[in-house]
């Protein structure tokens, strides 16, 4: 899923200060599950908002509104319609959410209230762990399922480096916490699937193209009708 994190509130007000009328729209998808984009943070976000703007001489009215999905135009155009008087949206989804919002409000600001992260996954309750970094050519079928480019500091395509000890990373010391070196990870669960020749496997150097350096990359799926 897509993990984002809530901006701090002082960036979000500094962006809001000049509307009258902020309409805070959450997502109810990804960053839902991640506890920053469903219903629950938008209430939170409108009540903190009201409250930071409690003293202040220009009029400022929140709202907030929940959408099913902020990156799909098919889930916003027939199921939204935006109150009137809204003179700037404040979105609680991914970057592709308040991209997709923009292009179909164009005349009103939508703005950010969340910084998106990472492609992760829940490894425990409220833990939320970078697993991919949509580099548009998997590796997982010869690593055992632990990705080298999201999961390695150094996103080496050979590893482990110089700096893995005892099955950590070197930048362990530098963040005060455990971090799993991921080759090690990678070695240790080719052991277990009994594909250990696939670490003798050298890898060259990745093309990147599929991974965001040929420019934004777009998915066409046969039948579908463009917007």
């Amino acid at each position: 899923m897509i993990v984002g994190e809530h901006k701090p509130i002082e960036e979000i007000v500094e962006s809001i200060k000049d509307f009258s009328n902020v309409l805070v729209v959450g997502c109810q998808t990804c960053v839902a599950v991640s506890l920053t984009g469903g219903d629950r943070a938008a209430r939170s976000m409108t009540e903190a908002l009201a409250h930071a703007f409690k003293d202040s001489k220009t009029l400022h009215i929140f709202e907030n509104s929940m959408l099913e999905r902020q990156c799909e135009k098919d889930w916003i155009k027939p199921f939204f319609d935006l109150p009137e008087g809204v003179d700037a949206i404040l979105s609680l989804a991914c970057g592709a959410g308040v991209q997709t919002m923009a292009d179909i409000f164009k005349g009103i600001p939508v703005l950010p209230g969340l910084n998106t992260t990472f492609l992760g996954a829940q490894d425990a309750p409220g833990i939320f762990n970078e697993k991919c970094a949509g580099c548009g050519d998997c590796l997982l079928g010869l690593t055992g399922g632990i990705c080298p480019i999201a999961r390695c500091a150094k996103h080496l395509l050979n590893g482990p480096c110089g700096g893995s000890s005892k099955g950590k990373c070197e930048i362990s010391i530098s963040l005060g916490r455990d971090v799993e070196c991921a080759w090690h990870l990678i070695v240790e669960r080719l052991k277990e699937l009994g594909k250990l020749d696939n670490y003798e496997k050298i890898s060259e150097a990745k093309n990147w193209t599929p991974g965001g350096a040929g420019g934004p990359r777009q998915l066409i799926h046969p039948g579908e009708t463009p917007f």
